[in-house]
């Protein structure tokens, strides 16, 4: 079955989108992302967090199959006089149902797209050691440079590692 894959950036949130972005979250949450938010993760509280994501310095890609919203990606905008040539890619998220599909693949490429057509030349991200984004950014041409141990907190309580990547897109 091929699946029907739109990628567009949200320039504003309606309340379909809303509901979509918080089933995303608390599903992507519940099966153990390290994206900053705990198992469980209440409706009001993904909701919260979705009104306050949009600014001028971040932008926000969803993926869509049959109008679902199946993955979702955000580019923040370093805006200090020395860091406007840099960006970082947060919160990469896909459907535990439909990763491996390459919706990650294209949420990132849009984001690249964007970064460089606003002339950003480095883009960096960090995700959670061992997990299987690590592969992806690698694949995309990310360069690790380096680890920091005891960086997060998983849902059981386990202090895990990060990962640092970047990659120069100029």
């Amino acid at each position: 079955m091929e699946m029907n894959l739109l990628v567009e950036e949200l320039k504003a949130i309606n309340e379909s989108e809303l509901i979509g972005l918080t089933e995303l979250l608390k599903d992507v949450v519940e099966e153990g992302a390290s994206i900053g938010f705990l198992h469980p993760i209440s409706a009001p509280e993904a909701e919260l967090y979705w009104k306050s994501v949009l600014s001028s310095d971040v932008l926000l890609w969803v993926a869509r199959t049959n109008g679902r919203i199946v993955g979702t990606v955000q580019l923040h905008l370093d805006t200090k006089p020395n860091a406007t040539h840099r960006a970082e890619i947060a919160k990469l998220m896909v459907h535990p149902e439909l990763r491996g599909k390459g919706i990650g693949k294209q949420l990132m490429l849009s984001a690249e797209a964007t970064a460089q057509r606003i002339n950003r030349e480095l883009i960096v991200l960090d995700t959670r050691l061992g997990d299987v984004s690590n592969l992806l950014y690698k694949k995309l041409g990310y360069t690790e440079a380096g680890q920091i141990p005891h960086f997060a907190k998983s849902s059981n309580g386990q202090l895990d590692g990060t990962v640092i990547y970047y990659k120069m897109i100029k």
